[in-house]
């Protein structure tokens, strides 16, 4: 089985209007989490969803599932105080319904532009290797500033920047998981993180370069443009 679990648990303060979080943002009436859901839905090859969400905003976001028939969404589970607490919620969801070998593409809420491929990549690589990340190559000169305040600058070609959907299997990433509980470490930044700090053996996969996460209001600007981009090249045949 091959399970999304979208995580929409965050507040998003540099995208904030003090009305709602920015998972919650329309555009053409319709939520950023739902344009996400809605990748994940329409990929014969995912099975279920399972959506993380800010408890308050639960109902919701349950009323904009029914509306726009996303049928594959089995539960939304309250987040929590970390997205890494955010996202074993959600696991443990999974582990409710599914066995433990299955699949999990991990996927941020406000990252709507991932491409069917990209996903259908990702579960297939982590078939056969045992897990798979999305990441895109590195189209700038990346520095890494030392403790002596010099400045290192690696190859281009081997720098990647890893973004999502990150996919392992159930058992592999809960038993990751539950070894940052117990050693009292919650901070980290994604789930390829924390499987890397554990010394789990990592494969990667290329993604594209507009599935970008929208955290600010230009990454919002950009997104509009990239759906309005898509249809007029589905008018023209593109």
């Amino acid at each position: 089985m091959n399970i999304a679990v979208i995580f929409a648990g965050g507040q998003g303060h540099r995208l904030y209007n003090h009305s709602r979080p920015k998972q919650f943002f329309e555009y053409r009436g319709k939520p950023i989490v739902v344009y996400t859901i809605e990748v994940f839905q329409h990929i014969q090859e995912v099975d279920a969803i399972v959506v993380v969400c800010l408890e308050d905003w639960i109902p919701y976001l349950r009323s904009q599932v029914e509306k726009y028939g996303l049928t594959k969404v089995i539960d939304i589970v309250p987040g929590g105080e970390k997205g890494q607490d955010s996202i074993y919620n959600g696991l443990q969801c999974v582990k409710q319904h599914f066995p433990e070998d299955s699949l999990v593409l991990i996927h941020d809420g406000v990252r709507p532009l991932a491409m069917e491929k990209t996903i259908i990549e990702c579960i297939e690589v982590a078939k056969k290797k045992g897990n798979s990340i999305a990441c895109v190559p590195s189209t700038e000169t990346i520095v890494i500033k030392k403790n002596d305040g010099s400045l290192e600058e690696p190859e281009r070609d081997s720098v990647l920047m890893v973004r999502a959907p990150q996919c392992f299997v159930l058992k592999d990433v809960l038993e990751a998981h539950q070894k940052a509980l117990a050693d009292g470490l919650h901070d980290f930044v994604d789930t390829f993180s924390m499987m890397k700090h554990y010394c789990y053996e990592l494969h990667t996969i290329l993604g594209t370069a507009e599935n970008i996460k929208i955290t600010t209001p230009a990454d919002f600007f950009m997104f509009k443009s990239i759906i309005e981009a898509r249809e007029e090249g589905a008018v023209f045949g593109l």
